[in-house]
């Protein structure tokens, strides 16, 4: 019995301190600092963070359905245009009226997950190209996220960018985003459903079991 209750206690404080970590930490908004950082270093704006266009990347994601290979390369595809007001809007919350031009988007795929400077680096901005979009003078403000496939990989990294302000373009109802999941979204303080929350909580039950057991038998 009182294996099973240390078992119990540890788990379950180990799974709310995962959760906790994953909302103080969320990686999209990792990105967007990310972001930001290289362009003031090129003597350029930051870009706003908006939650409602953060939100519409996570669906953006989301229409790929898991399919990383039409990310790049010659099978590469992209959502219609049509499905930002028909879906990616209403799923999200986010006023149709106050959709506005998306001037630039960074997407990456691949099997593994790695952190936002990782993500940045080697995984968005590979070649000139991504440079000159990051660095558009376009931009005014920016919505990133990241997901894995139903929480698993493979895992997406998505930044959209607008020419629009921030208080009258991807306005959100009530002033709150939809809940979504799995998956991360920036410019909000909500919990990250989690782009790798298996994996955490994976290692976080093994530990606890560890613990556990150390503390019943006195190890």
């Amino acid at each position: 019995m009182a294996v099973a209750a240390w078992l119990l206690v540890c788990a379950s404080l180990l799974f709310a301190s995962s959760v906790s970590a994953d909302s103080k930490n969320n990686p999209a908004d990792k990105l967007v600092s990310v972001l930001n950082s290289n362009r003031t270093d090129s003597k350029l704006p930051a870009l706003e963070d908006n939650p409602g266009l953060g939100c519409i990347a996570l669906q953006y994601i989301k229409a790929y359905q898991g399919r990383c290979d039409e990310v790049g390369g010659s099978d590469a595809k992209k959502p219609q245009d049509a499905e930002f007001a028909q879906t990616f809007a209403p799923n999200c919350g986010v006023q149709v009226s106050t959709l506005r031009l998306i001037t630039g988007r960074l997407l990456g795929c691949q099997s593994e997950y790695v952190s936002a400077s990782e993500a940045f680096s080697n995984i968005l901005i590979r070649n000139e190209r991504g440079l000159q979009i990051l660095r558009s003078k376009n931009h005014t403000e920016v919505g990133a996220a990241v997901s894995g496939n139903d929480g698993g990989a493979p895992y997406f990294w998505c930044v959209l960018f607008s020419g629009g302000k921030s208080n009258n373009s991807f306005v959100l109802e009530g002033g709150e985003a939809k809940k979504q999941h799995p998956g991360c979204f920036s410019g909000t303080n909500d919990d990250c459903s989690g782009a790798h929350r298996h994996q955490i909580f994976g290692g976080a039950l093994i530990i606890g079991i560890s613990v556990a057991l150390g503390l019943a038998f006195g190890l």
